[in-house]
């Protein structure tokens, strides 16, 4: 019952893992897991911090329909944090800032009403106008509905809900909330924790290779595992 080595200012290290290499058990290379990303100077939004969003975000392995917070470093809040327990460093993200509306559509019926407020103003009662502006801004197509071209409805709903960017990394340890990767559970008996090369010897919660959602399921697995090692012994 080490712990893993998320949030190192409360005791965290790789007691853990040393001891488990010590004797010869496969540990799966860990990572920070539900933690914040970090966004270059290119992508970066610090002065839109504060700003929330319901979003749809994807990774090639997982996608979550969560909040999605602006910070000052990148992107937090609970989209991101669950999405980047399967991020890869180098691995694109892609974020819908509308999910389960059709924009594209919206802004087409909006166009053919002769609608002659900003797009990203009209777009405002779907997600926060100064995201919309911000994502609009590059790409100069933030102008009255009535005005905007097929290809700008496109480009629009493109930047909107198919936005891609590719995090330059997380915050890291000192913000994940827990640990990816640890001892590998097939060195480990599911019924006592043992390990099975050494008698005697149990992994119990995070510092295994064991990574639960947001919602208290990595309290649940190390409280799970600790009983089940308890009753072993």
């Amino acid at each position: 019952a080490t712990g893993g080595l998320s949030i190192p200012t409360i005791g965290a290290t790789d007691f853990g893992y040393a001891l488990a290499r010590r004797f010869g058990l496969k540990i799966v290379a860990t990572d920070p897991a539900l933690v914040p990303f970090t966004l270059g100077p290119a992508d970066s939004m610090s002065d839109l911090s504060g700003v929330s969003a319901d979003a749809l975000v994807r990774t090639a392995a997982a996608e979550f329909r969560e909040h999605l917070l602006v910070t000052h470093a990148g992107l937090s809040g609970p989209a991101i944090l669950q999405v980047s327990s399967y991020w890869r460093h180098g691995a694109a993200v892609t974020i819908d800032l509308a999910p389960e509306r059709d924009l594209a559509a919206l802004l087409a019926e909006a166009k053919r009403a002769g609608v002659k407020t900003l797009a990203s103003n009209h777009l405002g009662e779907f997600l926060p106008k100064r995201l919309a502006q911000r994502r609009l801004a590059a790409l100069d197509v933030d102008k009255p509905v009535a005005h905007l071209a097929a290809r700008d409805i496109a480009a629009i709903a493109d930047a909107l809900q198919a936005w891609q960017l590719v995090p330059s990394g997380s915050e890291g340890y000192r913000k994940a909330e827990v640990t990816r990767g640890g001892v590998d559970t097939a060195e480990l008996s599911s019924q006592t924790m043992e390990a099975r090369k050494v008698p005697g010897l149990h992994f119990i919660g995070e510092v295994v290779d064991v990574t639960g959602w947001l919602g208290g399921y990595n309290f649940q697995w190390a409280w799970a595992s600790g009983n089940a090692a308890g009753l072993a012994v």
